[in-house]
């Protein structure tokens, strides 16, 4: 058993199909002078036969995942376009008389290692893509075939090295079972593509394997869990063939619920929202009966482009998601990007500690023209449904002020123009540091909700970075500073008013449900595919029992304490399912009845 990192849920049970990682190997081609302008036409030739391949791929991809997920290839684009590349290539043929596709991959190593080097997970990310291009380019510069996968076949699990998009583009899904790359992460481009695609993922295995995976060996994988089993014995291939059809069939048991209420047995009821970054995503959300959109992530309609997006750009995305959600509602936090999230076209400064530094507000209260072109953007969305704004890292209430004095120049501005937008739409802030939760009573006066963005919170509450495998597991929710802090900001909500959210991940986790209902919180935003695992769980709960459990969880010192109260409450809330099965059926036959009505 091989322990990676889980990127697309999923089970895969099948024969290996290992792709050969094809590193070119290219001797040293010098020319004559003469010959530079062939060279040069041989490079801009094998360009625009690349660029000509990449929008083919793409205009074939929008079709199966949709176009925000094949604007992928928009940054490839961008890179055959981009100056700094292509100085670097037509340098080397210029100065040191060498063939074009020597040039070509002297280019793509220097790139490639100098991005390896830094210690920025997105920028590595972006180092396959140029390898992903200039592979490309290099294709067509020798008159390369390029690597094509079995296709009439029995489905198979393929195996890389590293996955690039155009590889993944080229995939049939009803082919692939799944896939288990050495190299990845879940942020890849690939992982993004592959849960698009529902294709089961595990990256990041190279350091576990104790010897290499061979062309028809036996898998087992689990992309949720991040486990690559190797030549599984048959008791092992009927366990997870049997939680392969378990998941199938509770998928469809829980498609009953869709239309049921999200409420605890005795009337309380808690929105149950999801979390988007697309309107791909929006479209699974809505299949699972979401009562909204809690969170719209708006950074990914910034990135993997060559530009930052034009104000009717944002605009009808927002009022697609708006119009989509039929007056559900719609918060749209505004840019969240640095730290983790970086833009290649918008440069920001190296900092010692990204993510104390120069992000989310902090750069849209500096770039003032950048920030009001999104706010219009959603100004004029709110003319079509629900729409709310949610500023991301606030930390004084001075921010939240200039914020709202920018929007008022955006209304005020579209009111000049005679453009329609809501004068009524609400201003929300995410709370996400310690600072804002101390202050938590000042920033309630100054706006309509909060939303708590528990990752976050967790991160800057314990000073732990979970993606540093020494100390990940100090990342712990359930710690007592958290769930203090947590009740804190609830708190001051609910004596100011106004409507309190959560939007990290604690809010799809069904151990914390309990606590969430104990405080009384409205809302819970989650991934889509969360939603009705948490309204399962919720229909079998009470609000009063929780209350009670809470009690004892806030007299815990410890977070081992916490889940130990925990633990034996899940137990229960799984065996009152069970008895509560008959009613829950029940109360399905008399939605459909009133639906059929």
């Amino acid at each position: 058993m091989i322990q990676g990192i889980g990127a697309s849920p999923g089970i895969a049970i099948g024969k290996a199909f290992v792709l050969p990682n094809w590193e070119w190997d290219l001797p040293e081609q010098k020319i004559d002078v003469g010959d530079l302008a062939r060279e040069f036409e041989r490079l801009y030739e094998g360009i625009r036969t690349s660029k000509v391949e990449i929008e083919h791929l793409k205009d074939e991809l929008r079709e199966v995942v949709g176009p925000e997920e094949s604007s992928i290839f928009d940054a490839h684009i961008a890179i055959l376009d981009d100056p700094v590349f292509m100085n670097e290539i037509q340098g080397i043929i210029q100065r040191q008389y060498k063939a074009a596709e020597v040039a070509v991959k002297e280019a793509i190593d220097h790139f490639v290692t100098m991005f390896d080097l830094l210690d920025d997970e997105y920028m590595k990310e972006r180092a396959l893509d140029i390898k992903d291009v200039g592979n490309r380019l290099l294709k067509h510069l020798l008159g390369a075939p390029e690597i094509t996968l079995p296709s009439d076949t029995q489905p198979f699990i393929l195996i890389a090295k590293e996955l690039s998009p155009s590889q993944l583009a080229h995939l049939n899904p009803n082919h692939v079972l799944g896939i288990a790359t050495l190299a990845g992460s879940t942020t890849s481009h690939s992982s993004i593509m592959a849960r698009a695609l529902g294709v089961p993922l595990v990256v990041g295995i190279e350091s576990k394997l104790e010897e290499p995976i061979q062309t028809g060996d036996m898998l087992v994988i689990d992309g949720e869990l991040g486990i690559v089993i190797m030549e599984p014995e048959q008791q092992v291939v009927e366990q997870y063939t049997a939680k392969q059809h378990l998941h199938q069939e509770k998928k469809q048991q829980l498609r009953g619920i869709v239309g049921l209420k999200p409420v605890t047995k005795d009337g309380k009821e808690l929105e149950l929202s999801a979390n988007i970054s697309s309107l791909k995503e929006l479209e699974v959300a809505l299949a699972s009966g979401t009562s909204g959109v809690g969170l719209f992530r708006t950074e990914f309609l910034y990135m993997d482009r060559s530009r930052l997006p034009r104000e009717d750009e944002q605009y009808e995305v927002y009022r697609g998601a708006a119009e989509k959600l039929d007056n559900k509602p719609l918060i749209i936090r505004t840019l969240d990007i640095g730290g983790d999230k970086q833009l290649d076209y918008f440069e920001l400064p190296e900092e010692e500690n990204p993510f104390l530094g120069y992000r989310a507000i902090r750069i849209c209260l500096d770039k003032t023209s950048l920030f009001k072109t999104q706010l219009r953007a959603i100004l004029r969305a709110s003319y079509y449904g629900n729409v709310k704004i949610m500023y991301p890292l606030i930390s004084s209430v001075e921010e939240v002020r200039t914020a709202n004095n920018l929007l008022e120049q955006c209304k005020q501005e579209l009111r000049e123009e005679g453009i329609g937008f809501s004068e009524k739409i609400e201003v929300g802030i995410m709370i996400e540091l310690p600072a804002a939760v101390v202050i938590a009573d000042m920033l309630a006066d100054e706006v309509d909700f909060f939303s708590i963005g528990t990752n976050d919170l967790i991160q800057f509450t314990l000073a732990v970075d979970r993606m540093n495998e020494q100390i990940s597991y100090m990342y712990e929710p359930f710690h007592p500073a958290v769930l203090r802090m947590l009740k804190l900001t609830i708190e001051a909500a609910k004596r100011a008013g106004i409507h309190i959210g959560v939007c990290g991940e604690m809010a799809g986790d069904l151990k914390a449900l309990p606590i969430w209902l104990a405080l009384d919180v409205d809302e819970l935003s989650m991934s889509a595919q969360a939603i009705l695992p948490v309204k399962e769980k919720l229909l079998t709960l009470t609000q009063k029992a929780s209350l009670d459990l809470f009690e004892q969880i806030m007299a815990c010192r410890t977070s081992k304490q916490v889940h130990e109260i925990l633990s034996p409450m899940a137990v229960r809330i799984e065996s009152e399912s069970k008895k509560e099965a008959p009613a829950i059926e029940k109360q399905q036959q008399q939605q459909a009845e009133k639906m059929t009505k």
